[in-house]
This record gives structure tokens, C-alpha cells and sequence, in this order.
């Protein structure tokens, strides 16, 4: 496999130079990610999840962390000209590692493995939809709101 265009150091140049110039934002998404895995952890904490009962925590994680993407978003790239690490630490660390895919596909399994599948599947659908309509609506609002406070 071979490294994607944007990391690959220019013919002649030091294999080192595109690493150093992408330490940093790995750094960032390594340090977001770490506090937003927290984050969802502590919820999971607060409100786990009975065997076979619906993943709430999960569901609102992944909703919440959508909304706040779909804010997030429009503000860095329609208002705010932001420093080249703040998506990557807040976008792609903070909100990455608190939504979370992978819980969200063993909760479905282990609803399953329970023996319910319809609350599986439920939950499936429920959080594709809410998410989507979470990201849509936080970035239409967003703007609603911005366009209404200019001049």
C-alpha cells in the first residue's frame, strides 16, 4: 500500500519532511479522539445498557455527536477561518471518538444474539435516521441563525 498523495514527501526531498509535516495534525486527532472516546465512555457509565434493552446511550451519543458535526462544520467553513488543526482535532478526534460506529454495529449484534432482532433492527434504522436528520438539521439551523445576525 502506498501512502496517499497529500503525505508523500516530493521526488528528492527527505522521506522525514512529510511526516514532520503531518505529526501534528496526527498528534491532534490522537489527542481529540482520546478526550471524545472519554467522553462517550463516561456516558456509557452513566447510563449502561441492560442485557437485550435498547442502547440509549449509544443512540443519543451518536445523535448528540452528529448535531454537534453539523454546527461544527458550518461554522468552520462558512464563518470562521479557522487554524489547520482545529478540524482535525475537534472534527475528526473529539466528535470521531465520540460517535462511535463500532459500538453501534456489537449493540446490534448483541440485540441478536439476545434474540431481538426486530429491536435490532430498529435500533439500525432508528440511528441512521436520527443521525442524518441531527447532522441536517444542526447545520440548517446553523446557518438560519448566522444568516439572521449579519448586518
Amino acid at each position: 500500500m502506498t501512502a496517499p498523495e497529500s503525505l508523500r514527501a516530493p521526488v528528492g526531498a527527505p522521506r522525514q519532511s512529510a511526516w514532520r509535516g503531518q505529526a501534528p495534525v496526527v498528534a491532534m486527532v490522537a489527542l481529540g479522539g482520546a478526550l471524545g472516546a472519554t467522553a462517550r465512555y463516561a456516558v456509557a457509565l452513566q447510563w449502561p445498557t441492560r442485557t437485550g434493552g435498547f442502547p440509549w446511550a449509544t443512540f443519543w451519543t451518536n445523535v448528540v455527536g452528529c448535531a454537534v458535526i453539523g454546527v461544527f462544520m458550518v461554522v468552520i467553513t462558512e464563518v470562521w477561518a479557522a487554524h489547520r488543526l482545529v478540524r482535525p482535532f475537534v472534527g475528526t478526534g473529539v466528535l470521531g471518538g465520540f460517535t462511535t460506529f463500532s459500538t453501534y454495529a456489537v449493540d446490534i449484534q448483541k440485540l441478536v444474539e439476545n434474540g431481538r432482532p426486530a429491536t435490532g433492527l430498529a435500533y439500525l434504522a432508528a440511528t441512521l435516521l436520527a443521525a442524518l436528520t441531527a447532522v441536517w438539521l444542526a447545520a440548517t439551523t446553523t446557518r438560519r441563525v448566522l444568516k439572521r445576525r449579519q448586518p
